[in-house]
């Protein structure tokens, strides 16, 4: 019973070629909609992981500014100052902290030969390297060195690389910085653009201490940046962190800070969670497309109980049970769930394909979504097609044979 109710309600959908597509149509679009916006969704998610990736892991960036004691917040970089000592003392006093880094940063007119450029440079510590995952393309990197004896060498972007140096190999050759002449001693290889559209490869790492003392005459740091060993002790390490901040800058009890931590973890839960909601989202309005195909599917089914009223009253005459004829209607809506999903599986992958070369945008395509995608369509078609089912299984028999 089972293979002839499928058999005829092949039959049927190809005896009916057009009207059979439109009914198609809804759920294919509906399929290909869902999984097209849920492997935008993950992409997204993706690269919005990569982003902050880039950005180097399990960090805790402290910059100054806080609230003053009447509660109003102070810009970054306003307030007490914090020195390359409270980096130290933070390295030396709290566990479960893998690296730390202090860097400095302004804007310069960069000058190679008869080129010019003008980009941010850094002034940071050889440590910064391995925090923020830069790598070397050509030459080295800073050291504590350099650093220590106030060296005017430099490690540029591959952008400033480009920009200064178009004939090439930039290692060795001098550029001003600010009419002062330093050596670029390393090339980074390219980190492309951050979350923020920013170029990561358009910068300049200077030794620190010839930052501070040498380019823009400051004894304290704009940032300090601390690695910790994993994610799993972060929150520990930045309410240890700014416990000792407290104290070594005489902040007492219930005073408001007068630093400010960014926890990367943090952010980076944060806004997977809103790429979660936004997939989420995505995925509800396309599965609009899908309700609107069951409702196609039970017009096509209502249409298809009126056309075959007469059979079914043949069939009930000749012994067919309720059961028999709903079942018939039943299996004929499923199929054409199971086969407008199948196809909405081939629209929806090329369709996400499609627009991540066109836009430029990430795609992963996520097997548990095409499996939703076609579970419900073949679900919407069940679900659409018990009324018209029950409809042709009610009819009597007597009523159907006479019906013209």
């Amino acid at each position: 019973m089972l293979n002839e109710s499928i058999k005829m309600a092949l039959d049927g959908m190809v005896s009916n070629k057009l009207r059979t597509l439109l009914t198609l149509l809804g759920i294919i679009i509906g399929v290909g909609a869902v999984i097209a916006m849920v492997s935008l969704g993950f992409g997204m998610k993706e690269n919005i992981k990569n982003n902050i990736s880039k950005l180097g892991s399990n960090l805790l960036v402290i910059t100054s500014g806080g609230r003053t004691a009447t509660g109003t917040r102070l810009a970054a970089g306003e307030g007490a100052r914090l020195t390359y000592d409270d980096g130290v003392a933070i390295l030396k006093q709290v566990d479960g902290i893998a690296s730390m880094s202090a860097s400095v940063s302004k804007s310069y007119q960069l000058v190679a030969g008869n080129q010019n450029w003008n980009s941010r440079v850094e002034g940071t510590t050889p440590s910064n390297f391995s925090i923020q995952s830069l790598e070397i393309e050509d030459g080295r990197i800073l050291t504590e060195r350099d650093n220590s004896s106030r060296s005017r060498v430099a490690v540029i972007g591959k952008t400033v690389a480009d920009s200064l140096f178009p004939e090439g190999d930039p290692v060795g050759k001098i550029m001003r910085v600010n009419k002062a002449p330093f050596q670029v001693v390393g090339v980074l290889k390219s980190k492309g653009q951050s979350g923020m559209g920013q170029d990561q490869d358009d910068i300049v790492y200077i030794p620190l201490n010839t930052a501070m003392q040498r380019m823009m005459g400051i004894t304290y740091v704009q940032r300090i940046t601390i690695q910790a060993e994993n994610e799993n002790v972060i929150n520990d390490v930045q309410a240890e962190m700014e416990q000792v901040l407290r104290t070594r800058h005489k902040i007492k009890e219930g005073d408001y800070d007068d630093f400010t931590v960014r926890n990367m973890a943090a952010i980076m839960d944060t806004m997977m969670e809103t790429a979660n909601n936004i997939t989420m989202l995505l995925g509800c309005i396309a599965a609009i497309s899908l309700l609107v195909g069951g409702i196609g599917i039970m017009n096509i089914m209502l249409v298809s109980v009126t056309e075959r009223t007469r059979e079914i009253g043949i069939r009930k005459a000749l012994g067919a049970t309720y059961n028999n004829i709903l079942l018939q209607f039943l299996i004929e809506a499923m199929v054409i769930g199971i086969v407008g999903g199948s196809l909405g599986v081939v629209l929806g992958v090329g369709a996400s394909f499609v627009i991540s070369a066109l836009a430029g945008w990430n795609t992963v395509i996520s097997v548990s979504a095409i499996i939703i995608a076609v579970v419900f369509s073949v679900g919407i078609g069940l679900f659409f097609g018990i009324y018209p089912a029950r409809k042709a299984a009610l009819l009597d028999p007597i009523d159907a044979l006479r019906y013209e």
